[in-house]
Formats: structure tokens, C-alpha cells, sequence
């Protein structure tokens, strides 16, 4: 049954053809590579970016900040694989406002599970390495329970049989991904074992360089019937979030969807096999692994450097207090509400305690001024007593944020 399927599969030995660990090798672009320097250098090119970006904003200011990359890294990972959910339809549906259509309230629910789990990821809930068989698996159960039970299943295209997606579990059927027929299923284990075992004990600056290989070996080795990509772009967004202490405030995700064709086709060519003895010593292409490993660290530096360039504390101040004169002139907001995007712009969060001062009003216009600024979602609190920080709805992102992603029309 299409709708919903039989969750109950039959236990059945996943067969292991026997396949050799080799043939998924070089897992790493080897030192003696003519690129190699150029990716070391542009490892650390990205290292310095990233700190230099977190370093640059206040502490409260990085988690409102995150909050809306996660809905950014959720369209857009989402968008690879098809699914066009806005992320003004994602901030509803984390408000539980639900579309009135089946199909768009599912991919609502999709990014929802999106979003959770990259919140278990960004809070620390990732115990085990993103690059062990367990956290590749709890990030594959953790997405697919929270999906409706229609998204849960694929159909062969040869049989037209439809097949459960069982959430963390892997697959037991064979694949062909494009021109590529993956791994036995039975042989999965083994493969990510020795995935786990190359890539867990890298230093950091090795990391950096080798998580463009291991996300293309993950997909090559496609270990679940669906969610390959999705789960792959969460360990990579893991990896960096440990390795560089990214605070999640930017993510690949927007610029592979951005080079999509690119991205596919340079994942297509790491499958090809060596093409000759200048090629590595592996059963697959080192030269093609290189090729996207720099095309994987360009991404992410030119990713760091669009978000830094947005956040830039006197342009994105400009913008919002332009927005919020704006708002003042027609009504929509109290007047002196500009003088609170400005505390909180300089000082990252606001006690209550100082905002009577801060507008030079009493307390019942305070009230109104911060009931105002909660209602329209433009700052949060933690409690009704506890201290303003600015936020960042994805209904204002053209505005304040202009490019992070397209507008709604």
C-alpha cells in the first residue's frame, strides 16, 4: 500500500556478497596529491573565517541567529531532494499552523523533523561521533520518526513494489543510485566500519579537509533506502559544527543547493573508478575525490563570508531600524521601538528592568512596547520576566536578511 505501509517488515538476513572495504578507497586525498596543498590551505582559510564570524557577534545574538540558519539549512537540504518547503511555511509549521493541503502540510512536517533534529545536533544531543555507524543511525531514526507515515516509504522502480522506510534501520534491498549499483546490503556494517574507523581519528585540520570525502563516501555507500543525502548534510554540518565550533550560524546547505548541477556532478564523478596510474592508489578516483573536496571548502568559505557580510553590525543595523521606522509611521509598531533594536543590537540581550529608561516612559508604555515587539516575533524571552534578545522570523529575512533565501511569493 502506498499510503501507509506495512511497518512490520519481514526479518530477512540482508545478504553480504562479500565485497572488499577497497573498493570504496582512497577514503582520503593522499599528501603526496599535486591539490593538497591548496585544500590545506583552504581548510585553514575557512577555520579562520568561521572563528572570526562567531567572534564578531554577541552570545545571544548567535542563537536567535541560529534559529533561522536552521530553517535556512532546512530549505535548502530539502530543496536538493525536491521539496520546496518556504521557510515562512517552516516557522508555521514549528508554530503548529498546518496548511489546509495534505501534500504541503506533509513536506511541512518533513521540515519540522528537519529542523528537530538539527536542533538535537546544534544542542549537544549528538553524543556519539557524527562519523560512527551509531550517528549516522540516531540522525537517520531521529528524522524519520517525526515524518508522516506517507513519506515513509519508496517505490522500486523496477517492480513498482513499495518499500518501508524503517527509521535508523538499514536497508535490505539492493540500490542503484544513477549509474551506480551500491553495496550488498548485508555488506553496509563493514563499509561503515571501516568509515568510522579512517575518518574518527583525524585531527582537526584533517577533519576539515577529509569531511568533503566522507560525505561523498556516505552516499556511496547508501546505507538506508532513503534519506542518504539529508542524513550526509546534517553528519557534514555536525562535523563542522565540532570541529571549526561553527555555533551553527552558517551552513553548506545553501551553497550546494545554490551549485546544485555542480554539486551533483562532481558527487557523480567521485564513483568513477581510477582513471590511470597518476589517478591514486585506489579503486576509485583520487583526482575527482580532490576536485570535490575543493569545490566542498570554496562552498563553505563563501558561505561564511555571505553570512558575515550580512550580519556586518552597522548594515544590519540600518536595516532594521529602516524596517522599524517603517513600522512606526504606519502604525505597526509603538513609537521609540527603534531605541530597543538598538540596545539590543550593541549589548545582545535587554533586562526589562532597564527598558523604562532606555524609551523614557512609564511602566504601562514599557509593557506595551515590549507586548508589541513579542507579538510581531522581532524579539523573544525566555519568560515574562526574563530579558529581551532579538530575533530573526523568516517573515522579516528579505528585510533584515536580504538573499538568505527567496522571497515568498
Amino acid at each position: 500500500m502506498k499510503n501507509k505501509p506495512d511497518m512490520k517488515q519481514d526479518i530477512l538476513p540482508a545478504s553480504d556478497r562479500g565485497e572488499s572495504i577497497g573498493l570504496m578507497e582512497p577514503l582520503l586525498i593522499s599528501e603526496t596529491h599535486p591539490s593538497r596543498g591548496e585544500l590545506a590551505d583552504l581548510a585553514l582559510d575557512l577555520g579562520k573565517k568561521s572563528a572570526g564570524f562567531c567572534r564578531s557577534l554577541p552570545d545571544r545574538m548567535l542563537t536567535s541567529l541560529a534559529d533561522l540558519v536552521r530553517s535556512m539549512n532546512c530549505y535548502y537540504s530539502n530543496l536538493i531532494e525536491g521539496h520546496d518547503t518556504h521557510p515562512i511555511d517552516i516557522e508555521r509549521a514549528l508554530k503548529k499552523d498546518y496548511s489546509k493541503d495534505r501534500k504541503k502540510r506533509d513536506l511541512q512536517l518533513e521540515a519540522k523533523a528537519h529542523i528537530s533534529v538539527q536542533k538535537w545536533i546544534d544542542e549537544g544531543g549528538l553524543k556519539n561521533s557524527a562519523f560512527s555507524l551509531e550517528g549516522i543511525r540516531e540522525i537517520h531514526r531521529r528524522f524519520y520518526e517525526e515524518v508522516p507515515d506517507e513519506l515513509k516509504w519508496v517505490e522500486n522502480k523496477d517492480t513498482k513494489e513499495c518499500l518501508p522506510i524503517i527509521p535508523g534501520e538499514f536497508r535490505q534491498n539492493d540500490v542503484a543510485v544513477g549509474k551506480l549499483v551500491a553495496i550488498s546490503p548485508g555488506a553496509i556494517p563493514r563499509f561503515l566500519g571501516r568509515f568510522s574507523e579512517v575518518y574518527e581519528k583525524l585531527g582537526t585540520s584533517e577533519t576539515v579537509i577529509a569531511a568533503a570525502a566522507a560525505h561523498h563516501r556516505l552516499a556511496w555507500i547508501h546505507p538506508f533506502l532513503d534519506g542518504n543525502g539529508r542524513v550526509g548534510r546534517l553528519m557534514s554540518h555536525a562535523v563542522f559544527l565540532k570541529t571549526l565550533d561553527t555555533r551553527a550560524i552558517w551552513s553548506i546547505a545553501r551553497g550546494l543547493a545554490r551549485n546544485v548541477d555542480q554539486y551533483k556532478q562532481l558527487l557523480s564523478n567521485c564513483d568513477m573508478p581510477r582513471r590511470n596510474d597518476l589517478d591514486g592508489r585506489g579503486t576509485l578516483s583520487e583526482e575527482a575525490l580532490a576536485e570535490f573536496t575543493g569545490f566542498f571548502l570554496k562552498t563553505c568559505i563563501d558561505q561564511v563570508s555571505f553570512m558575515e557580510s550580512l550580519v556586518q553590525p552597522d548594515r544590519l543595523r540600518a536595516r532594521i531600524l529602516v524596517w522599524a521606522e517603517e513600522e512606526i509611521r504606519l502604525g505597526t509598531l509603538p513609537t521609540k521601538s527603534g531605541n530597543i533594536f538598538e540596545a539590543l543590537l550593541y549589548r545582545g540581550e535587554l533586562p526589562r528592568s532597564e527598558i523604562q529608561n532606555i524609551l523614557n516612559v512609564g511602566e504601562r508604555q514599557a509593557s506595551r512596547v515590549i507586548s508589541a515587539l513579542l507579538e510581531r516575533s522581532v524579539v523573544t524571552s525566555e519568560s515574562p520576566r526574563s530579558a529581551l534578545h532579538l530575533a530573526f522570523p523568516a517573515t522579516l529575512a528579505s528585510r533584515w536578511m536580504p538573499g538568505l533565501f527567496p522571497d515568498k511569493t
